[in-house]
């Protein structure tokens, strides 16, 4: 027996209220939280009676995913699946934020959730949910035509009547005019929503741990690391471990940050220059190893591939992390 739940945004979060009910063919909840089943994603389908499944080991066809839970900072994560028209939990306090930032819209996302914010519905609140969207499927025809109905009547006058070269260029020009003005327009607000924040957190974050001292900690520490080729390839070891890459992954936050207090050890010279292009590859090695299941499912990948490649891209990492930096040293020689 399935249950309706309504899952509200928690403290700072953003979106919501969501009203879920599962049925006989979706009632799976997708959990991609950097491996294991979230205590929230566990919730949500203990109430709704749906089935809590890893998405760093498995997945299933859209159509069968009932909501999948994120821990995304903001970038990507948390847009794929709106897009998808897969309700979203994100258990990060964030919001419309990310490339995919228009697909987040609080029908179908919800933030900074916890499992107290998850409770069981009752048959009338779930029946007035679903009221409007039923609406929505078959609207009133009092009489008028459609937009469809008119744009068909229109296409049907039109047909086989020839368009004058101007009218030809004209609509070219348009067209063209209209993509860069778009294009413009969402690099404009990309930078607003994601990089500016950004680095006006980054900037805040350096200033607490240079006040706070632990910035000369951290590069004391790391310093001596990073002035040697095997140093370099203890830390991209470390970085590249499956259960550590996906942790450390999230919005490249711990390579930004370290890359920054590097650059100042390298700046002060106490780190020779030459070891600057291996040590990026080396604190680099969890990049992106968030988003391997989601990538994959992004390019519609097959459920089995995704099974089987997500642990290879992590495990892969070990290898090709350690090379790289072997591969950037040796380009490195002579450079400075």
């Amino acid at each position: 027996m399935y249950n309706t739940i309504q899952i509200k945004a928690g403290e700072g979060g953003w979106g919501g209220p969501l009203t879920i009910t599962p049925t006989e063919k979706c009632h799976t909840v997708l959990c991609v939280t950097g491996g294991g089943i979230h205590p929230v994603a566990q919730k949500i389908a203990d109430l709704t009676g749906g089935v809590a499944v890893d998405g760093w080991k498995t997945t299933l066809p859209d159509d069968e995913v009932m909501i999948a839970v994120v821990d995304c900072g903001g970038t990507a994560r948390c847009g794929v699946y709106p897009k998808k028209k897969i309700f979203t939990v994100n258990l990060m306090p964030v919001g419309q934020s990310g490339p995919l930032a228009m697909f987040i819209k609080p029908e179908i996302y919800v933030s900074a959730v916890r499992e107290k914010d998850i409770t069981v519905v009752g048959e009338e609140a779930a029946a007035a949910a679903a009221a409007p969207a039923q609406a929505q499927q078959a609207p009133a025809n009092d009489g008028f035509k459609t937009k469809e109905q008119a744009k068909e009547e229109i296409r049907q006058a039109n047909e086989g009547k020839k368009q004058s070269i101007v009218v030809t260029i004209g609509k070219g020009v348009g067209e063209v005019v209209s993509k860069f003005f778009q294009a413009g327009r969402e690099s404009i607000d990309m930078v607003i929503r994601n990089i500016l924040p950004f680095m006006a957190f980054t900037s805040t974050l350096l200033g607490i741990i240079s006040a706070s001292g632990l910035g000369d900690i951290i590069a004391n520490t790391i310093s001596p690391l990073c002035g040697t080729l095997p140093g370099m390839l203890v830390i991209s070891l470390i970085c590249s471990l499956p259960f550590l890459s996906p942790i450390l992954g999230p919005g490249a936050v711990i390579a930004q940050v370290v890359g920054t207090l590097l650059g100042a050890q390298f700046a002060a010279g106490a780190i020779p220059a030459q070891y600057a292009l291996p040590a990026l590859f080396a604190i680099d090695g969890q990049v992106g190893a968030d988003f391997v299941p989601v990538g994959l499912s992004l390019g519609e990948a097959e459920p089995e591939t995704i099974e089987l490649g997500v642990p290879a891209v992590l495990f892969s990492r070990i290898v090709t992390g350690p090379v790289a930096v072997i591969i950037a040293f040796v380009f490195s020689i002579g450079l400075f």
